[in-house]
């Protein structure tokens, strides 16, 4: 436990052997689950809680400090951070839970949390703890419609839950402010915000009119420079575009890589920017990254049977769920006897709609006229970034 300021404490745990979260995102160096208390002069809150697998050192930290809440603060129910919300209910047999409406409904469904313990609190209502108090703030959709920040308002302390957040492991608490950790947070934004852009802009621009001391989020670092993760999340929720596309690719004999290198390099020659991606090779966190600003997104893809390779397809559907900013995609490949190549990936775009441009597709290995439709392709993608 880590005394952030006189009488609030760092109560998280970091978790650096962990592999994948939530069964689909990657974790290149583990990530921490944070936790925090707030000591007033009369009461105690326990800020957020911790992931069940950790419960043993976690319970070990709490019972050693001596401090028993008054409070447990949820602002989010998805486990990692309410998981052990039923234990700490029996070994503090008085405390309360304080979360928003939707957020009471989860901990009841999601984890048999006892309803006569939860007490559910309004947009701006407060708690006195005796000389601080805590506001509460609903923040529904940065990621879940439960969610809410907590703001100590004597310190100006802002406690962000999952919001600018970062699988981060590199420093107990408080934010080294280097690229690593920018990238970090870029791949946290990329695979669990993104696809609530709008809900991210506008509670951004929310923080950033309360002018907060330090930002206390449940992944990752503390800011008490706040402007450093203001100022990135302001770059990937705007609506603007870079001059870039990325090509994502699968290649069977060849044919769809030669087409797409093709398509690269006529693409480079017309001033666009172009990550080329194998997606046998990339994870989902590298090819979400790369489409935060990008303006297209080009399939290259061979056929499996009937129809597109599996991968290209689940390619489309994650791009689907995590809504980047697209402004167009378009389906490039080979096929050998027959099928459609472009309409399952059609298909998964139902969520976001960007324009479809004309596919270019050829039939075995690509020839002098399949290029030139490749060329005429790059003068459309360049006309439109």
């Amino acid at each position: 436990m880590v005394e952030i300021s006189k009488g609030i404490y760092y109560c998280g745990l970091h978790d650096k052997d962990r592999k994948i979260f939530d069964q689909l995102v990657p974790l290149p160096q583990g990530t921490t689950y944070n936790s925090y208390i707030v000591k007033g002069g009369l009461k105690t809150a326990l800020i957020d809680t911790m992931y069940v697998k950790l419960r043993k050192p976690y319970i070990d930290m709490l019972s050693a400090s001596g401090i028993v809440p008054d409070y447990i603060i949820s602002n989010h129910a998805e486990p990692d951070h309410s998981g052990l919300i039923p234990e700490l209910l029996e070994i503090f047999p008085n405390a309360e839970v304080l979360c928003s409406s939707k957020c009471a409904e989860n901990l009841k469904n999601m984890l048999h949390v006892d309803a006569p313990r939860i007490r559910e609190v309004s947009d701006g209502e407060e708690l006195d703890l005796g000389g601080r108090r805590l506001r509460f703030i609903m923040a529904p959709w940065v990621h879940w419609p439960d969610t809410m920040f907590t703001y100590l308002a004597e310190d100006g302390f802002l406690f962000t839950c999952d919001f600018f957040g970062a699988h981060y492991t590199r420093n107990e608490v408080f934010a080294d402010y280097t690229s690593d950790l920018a990238e970090a947070a870029k791949r946290y934004y990329s695979e669990i915000m993104m696809p609530f852009r709008s809900f991210c802009a506008k509670y951004l621009e929310k923080v950033r009119s309360m002018r907060v001391n330090m930002i206390l989020p449940s992944h990752g670092p503390v800011y008490d420079k706040p402007e450093f993760i203001e100022k990135l999340y302001e770059d990937w929720t705007s609506p603007d575009v870079s001059r870039k596309v990325v090509i994502a690719y699968v290649s069977m004999y060849d044919n769809s890589r030669l087409m797409v290198e093709h398509l690269k390099e006529a693409l480079a020659k017309r001033g666009v920017k172009v990550v080329l991606a194998d997606i046998m090779d990339i994870d989902e966190g590298d090819l979400a990254m790369e489409l935060i600003d990008a303006a297209g997104l080009v399939f290259g893809t061979s056929m499996v049977l009937t129809g597109p390779h599996p991968k290209s397809v689940y390619v489309a559907y994650l791009a689907n769920i995590l809504r980047p900013k697209l402004k167009f995609y378009c389906v490039v490949g080979s096929y050998g006897w027959g099928g459609k190549l472009s309409e399952p990936i059609d298909a998964m775009f139902t969520l976001t709609k960007p324009l479809k441009l004309d596919s270019v597709i050829a039939r075995g290995k690509p020839v002098e006229e399949d290029f030139l439709k490749l060329d005429a392709l790059a003068d459309k993608i360049s006309g439109l970034c």
